[in-house]
C-alpha cells in the first residue's frame, strides 16, 4: 500500500507520516525497488493509533510510550491508566488556566471602549512590565 492510501485511510497527511518515520515513532515500511515505501496494515494500525493518541492530546513521548504498551501484550493495565491520569490532571490544569484567561480578557474587553479612540485598557495590560 502507497503513502497516499496510508494518508486516506488514517486521516493523516504524508508529511506527517513520513515524520513519525523519520522521528522512529513508527515502524519503516520497506521500499520497493522503484523507492516507494510499501505499508503493510501492520503500519496503518499504528497510525490509526498514533491518530486517536495524538486527538486526545498525547505529546510524542507520550504516544511513543503508549505505543510500546499497547505493542505489548505482557503491558500492565496500571501504567496505562498512570499515563492516562496524568494526561487527565494535565488538560484539567490547562482549563482552569484557560478559565482565568478568559476571565482576565472578558474584564479588559469591558474596560476598552472598542471605538476610535486610542484609549484601550486591553494594550495597557499588554504593555506592563509585571504580572
Amino acid at each position: 500500500m502507497k503513502i497516499s492510501d496510508v494518508a486516506k485511510q488514517t486521516g493523516l497527511n504524508a508529511k506527517t507520516i513520513r515524520y513519525y518515520e523519520r522521528i522512529a515513532l513508527v515502524d519503516r515500511p520497506p521500499r520497493l525497488e522503484n523507492g516507494y515505501r510499501e505499508y503493510a496494515d501492520q503500519h496503518v494500525r499504528q497510525l490509526w493509533f498514533l491518530r486517536h493518541a495524538r486527538q486526545f492530546g498525547f505529546s510524542i513521548d507520550e504516544c511513543r510510550e503508549l505505543l510500546s504498551l499497547w505493542a505489548n501484550p505482557n503491558r500492565r493495565s496500571a501504567e496505562v491508566h498512570s499515563l492516562v491520569s496524568d494526561k487527565v490532571r494535565d488538560i484539567e490544569k490547562h482549563i482552569r488556566e484557560l478559565r482565568e484567561m478568559k476571565k482576565i480578557l472578558t474584564e479588559l474587553l469591558e474596560k476598552c471602549p472598542g471605538d476610535d479612540s486610542s484609549e484601550c485598557a486591553i494594550i495597557d495590560k499588554l504593555a506592563l512590565n509585571k504580572d
